[in-house]
């Protein structure tokens, strides 16, 4: 038998502590910082697709716990909605009518508890990217994100890029303990508590749509939104990878993704890519659609088209 370890919270293995303390000394986690105790049962905790219903339930209820403490909150929720069977979603763009008023940014910002930054650094975390471009151009690289002028600008057209939600996506590939994955309703997914930080999917997305925290996410306890889920809206921690996941916390329970839903001239489509009578299969069907960066091979659930 392996010998055990006194750890604060409880017993874990020699090997598992080994184990830690090495991952540690290489930089891929994080010592927990002073002030806070060492949480025995978040370092043990198992994949999100190892752990039994039981398992599960009990990590939803210290997350819970956890959230509603640290927020000063009492109505946080944590949940672990799966999909459904004959869903696979997607998204369309409707180029034509995008203004480039950037609502969506923000809407998605404060649907899934963002870091909020300062104004001083620029740093909050914004899933959405709105480009700019000269009408007549399909060239993203020479595009600009920082636009600081009245929308739309003449001359101008805007294309918002977020996670295309790949069906080949790169970034799964990419990461070395398979904490990102996509599911079987198409939405790609991250487990902050198995990802390690390394920045390997960030690199390997052609779309930007990785974003990583450098320090821990400042989101005051007023802009939270506390209906969460564990593949998505929940506060994350300093040190982990996070993304899109159209809104996970809403489209499994029959809604829209935020940015969706706030969009002032309609140019955002969504739906069920399985379902015949959606909208989002009548655009495939009879619009002209057409993928950013096609050639790379990732296979995306995201579309754009003119009118």
């Amino acid at each position: 038998m392996s010998k055990k370890v006194r750890i604060k919270e409880g017993e874990v293995s020699r090997r598992s502590f080994v184990k830690l303390l090495s991952a540690i000394t290489a930089g891929a986690i994080a010592m927990p910082d002073k002030s806070e105790a060492f949480n025995l049962d978040e370092f043990l905790q198992k994949h999100f697709h190892q752990m039994s219903d039981e398992e599960m339930q009990r990590t939803l209820e210290r997350l819970t716990r956890q959230y509603n403490e640290k927020y000063d909150r009492e109505d946080f929720s944590v949940v672990a909605d799966g999909p459904q069977q004959g869903v696979k979603f997607a998204y369309a763009l409707n180029l034509s009518k995008c203004i480039g008023c950037r609502k969506c940014v923000h809407a998605c910002v404060e649907e899934n508890n963002q870091h909020r930054g300062t104004e001083e650094r620029g740093d909050q975390v914004e899933y959405i990217r709105v480009l700019e471009m000269e009408k007549g151009s399909l060239d993203v690289e020479k595009s600009v994100h920082d636009y600081d002028h009245e929308v739309p600008a003449e001359g101008k057209y805007y294309m918002p890029v977020q996670c295309h939600h790949c069906n080949d996506a790169p970034c799964v590939k990419a990461c070395p303990v398979e904490a990102t994955w996509q599911e079987p309703d198409g939405i790609v997914v991250v487990d902050y508590n198995w990802c390690i930080g390394c920045r390997y999917c960030a690199a390997a997305c052609p779309y930007w749509a990785r974003k990583f925290n450098w320090i821990e996410p400042r989101l005051p306890t007023e802009e939270i939104n506390p209906d969460t889920h564990y593949l998505g809206n929940r506060p994350r921690y300093k040190g982990v990878m996070e993304k899109c996941t159209f809104c996970i916390n809403r489209v499994r329970k029959g809604l829209n993704p935020a940015c969706h839903d706030i969009c002032p001239t309609g140019s955002r489509k969504f739906g069920n890519l399985l379902d015949p009578d959606s909208v989002i299969r009548t655009i495939i069907d009879t619009k002209r659609i057409f993928i950013l960066k096609e050639e790379v091979g990732t296979d995306p659930s995201f579309y754009y088209f003119f009118d």
